[in-house]
């Protein structure tokens, strides 16, 4: 089957699945959660067979990490999938209601963007994940995974689909793009595609935008930074910097760079550099911090480096204003962090950071779908219109304008003597 072919099956889903109440979507994601445990032997066979054909091509360790798809990270999937179950429902829920007139009300009423296309990187649980919100929103899914992945994602979607078949979901909802030509021809299906929602490199990001008229929603870099202020606790400021960089390296909310304040610097960088050196993570630091521990001179290119790895480029900073100049030019909007005791400090650094996600006092790792509650991610966003961070499930519905009326016309309210609008609040949802 073509692209324009998986395309049209998926819009002609997208139609019935939008209309598919609660418990039927429910029902298909119990059934998911189950196939994939009786399958897990299958799933776990198809993961090693990638895992040593990119052993052999020498794929870089960061990526065989997110590679790897074992019992641990399906039992991870299904806990997602029971999670993802709790979650309300998004779809027609009354986001407002007004009355025009006597018997003429306008409800602004949540439903499902439609057909939304994703390319994603070498993670096989990011296919589950995905899948499954746009599912639970009510959206039908093209997905293209990374090479590397392939048999994983194959017998992934194989087992998502075939479950989702039996729970009555329309079929079609689901399809795998397995070549680069997929995604180029399904970046001109702007007539069938609503969305596109790339996860990968700066560069891969930017090839997306630049090559379809589809709207896009995702990031390029995940440059996060932690900054240690000069009122911050030094034992606090050790353990969320620590787990900000190390606790998982290959993910885009992973801090890259670490900024001291000057008045804490000479006590601080010890400390730390004993921290991240026991977890072989490999310092790059500005001219202070070479004066002060013994490390690697940083570059400019650093600066701006998402590393995904056990590296990290530290600077020392004059002040709060300086270190927020710092990230606002050398960030890429996603999340950032700061350790101080201050609150009044605390607040204006989240005021004046530009990034989706800005955090005080906790590790930059908690810049995610499933830990901000919203059952996993699609993925996330620095952009600054519709959805903004970890993009869970409200950021795969959109509204429709509903009005009910009994008869009424426009020409009633215009010429001579018109009908005057009320434009009353009122508080209840759409019947349905």
């Amino acid at each position: 089957m073509d692209m324009q072919q998986l395309a049209r099956r998926a819009k002609a889903a997208a139609i019935h699945l939008a209309a598919a109440g609660t418990d039927e979507k429910n029902l298909a994601l119990e059934e998911i959660a189950r196939s994939l445990e009786a399958r897990s032997a299958d799933i776990i066979a198809a993961n090693a067979r990638d895992m040593e054909r990119s052993e052999k091509e020498r794929l870089a360790p960061p990526m065989l990490k997110r590679l790897r798809f074992d019992e641990a990270k399906i039992a991870e999937a299904c806990q997602g999938l029971q999670s993802l179950i709790r979650i309300p429902d998004p779809v027609g829920r009354t986001l407002s209601a007004m009355e025009l007139d006597q018997g003429l009300e306008l409800y602004k009423v949540s439903c499902p963007i439609g057909v939304i296309g994703v390319i994603f990187e070498s993670r096989p649980d990011a296919l589950v994940q995905i899948s499954s919100l746009c599912l639970k929103s009510g959206n039908a899914v093209l997905l293209k995974g990374g090479r590397e992945a392939a048999e994983t994602n194959r017998i992934l979607a194989d087992v998502i689909t075939e479950a989702s078949d039996r729970a009555g979901i329309p079929k079609g909802w689901l399809a795998l793009l397995e070549t680069r030509e997929d995604v180029a021809d399904l970046l001109g299906l702007d007539a069938m595609i609503d969305l596109i929602v790339p996860r990968g490199s700066n560069a891969f990001v930017q090839h997306i935008m630049n090559n379809t008229n589809i709207p896009v929603l995702g990031h390029a870099d995940g440059i996060c930074h932690v900054f240690v202020d000069r009122h911050a606790d030094p034992d606090m400021a050790v353990r969320i910097t620590v787990d900000s960089k190390c606790q998982y390296v290959a993910v885009c909310n992973a801090a890259e760079t670490l900024l001291v304040h000057q008045d804490i610097a000479g006590t601080f960088l010890p400390i730390i550099q004993q921290a991240l050196e026991a977890k072989g993570v490999e310092i790059r630091g500005c001219e202070r911090t070479v004066g002060i521990i013994d490390c690697q001179t940083a570059t400019e290119e650093d600066w701006a480096t998402e590393y995904l790895d056990l590296k990290l480029s530290v600077r020392v900073v004059d002040s709060l204003e300086a270190a927020v100049d710092h990230i606002n030019a050398y960030g890429s909007g996603h999340t950032d962090v700061i350790v101080t005791a201050d609150t009044k400090r605390g607040s204006w650094f989240m005021d004046h950071v530009d990034s989706a996600d800005v955090f005080f006092n906790c590790s930059s790792r908690f810049s995610d779908g499933f830990r901000f509650g919203l059952g996993a991610e699609v993925g996330i966003s620095t952009n600054k219109i519709h959805a903004r961070g970890p993009v869970g499930m409200e950021g795969l519905v959109i509204y429709q304008w509903r009005l009910m009326g009994n008869g009424h016309v426009v020409a009633d309210y215009s010429g001579q003597a018109p009908r005057s609008f009320i434009h009353r609040k009122i508080e209840k949802p759409f019947p349905s």
